[in-house]
């Protein structure tokens, strides 16, 4: 199982066009003031290998920082190109109050978010305009950002306070995508939770609904080759909860319904069945709903163990 595994995330990320993880250094972190007195939170200003700056914000529990479980927190897209990393602070509209970066504090846990290629900070290019050139290149966007994702997953590990090997990912929309993604290609993942974009492709082209899908996740020759539920399958042991709404555009039933067939017939194959959890909402969309909430807050309790503070 284990050759099998590596050789699925080789073809995955030939797939999506070979990119290396980047290499991130930190040129400034700033301490930030903000009206919530548990929760401490920095500003990261990062450059990439090739020196372009990339913001990123880093939230956690008051205080001295010792061996804490950390997540690698992916944000969404909401066609809202302006938000990118700042999701972890200030939230988004389908996202619960308080903001995950105060949520995750309060559980004593270290959270990092990063603004993906064409958000945030690095909305300077469009993300149909950046996606075409990588096409062009005979690269993918996806790979780009994954890329980034995991160049910040080995930033969030080598972090001061930061236990190297209690980190999981997690995030919604196009952050659900990313976090299973990243989960399947990075083994030393150590949990993986997502909201509100687990679905099948093939399932979703039948249907028309991949349309309503950005162009980020356009990555040429996937299908023939691999299907959203063997994706996410690939994430196995490591233990993954996925979580969505029927009424969601985004994830129609039929297509929520074989992503997770196939990811837990792969989970069963790995002998690791119940690592694979599920939690739909059966009359909501594409938001976070209450139990979503404490479903994560739960998961991530139970698999990354923090210690909470006092």
């Amino acid at each position: 199982m284990t050759d099998e595994f590596t050789r699925s995330r080789a073809a995955l990320r030939a797939l999506l066009g070979g990119f290396a993880d980047t290499d991130f250094t930190i040129a400034s972190q700033t301490p930030m003031s903000l009206a919530r007195p548990s929760m401490r939170a920095v500003a990261l200003d990062l450059r990439a290998g090739d020196g372009s700056p990339v913001r990123g914000f880093l939230t956690g529990p008051d205080g001295a920082w010792q061996g804490l479980p950390a997540v690698l927190y992916c944000h969404a897209h909401g066609n809202r190109h302006a938000i990118g990393a700042s999701e972890l602070l200030e939230g988004r509209p389908a996202i619960l109050e308080p903001p995950y970066g105060e949520t995750l504090a309060g559980q004593g846990l270290v959270a990092l978010c990063i603004d993906m290629p064409t958000f945030g900070g690095r909305a300077d290019e469009s993300e149909s305009g950046l996606a075409k050139r990588r096409l062009w290149e005979g690269r993918t966007l996806f790979g780009q950002m994954l890329a980034d994702l995991g160049g910040a997953l080995a930033l969030l590990r080598a972090l001061p306070g930061v236990d190297p090997d209690r980190i999981g990912v997690m995030g919604l929309s196009m952050g659900a995508t990313h976090a299973f993604w990243l989960g399947a290609l990075r083994p030393d993942v150590r949990a993986i939770a997502h909201l509100c974009c687990f679905a099948d492709l093939a399932t979703l082209v039948e249907t028309g609904a991949h349309d309503l899908h950005g162009p980020y996740m356009t990555v040429p020759g996937l299908l023939p080759r691999f299907s959203t539920g063997r994706i996410a399958g690939l994430g196995a042991p490591t233990p993954q909860l996925a979580m969505m709404g029927r009424l969601d555009p985004l994830t129609p039933p039929a297509a929520i319904d074989r992503a997770v067939s196939e990811a837990r017939a792969a989970y069963a194959a790995a002998g690791v069945e119940e690592a694979f959890e599920v939690l739909v909402s059966d009359d909501t969309g594409h938001v976070e709903t209450p139990a979503m909430r404490a479903a994560t807050l739960a998961f991530l309790s139970r698999t990354l163990s923090p210690v909470r503070p006092g």
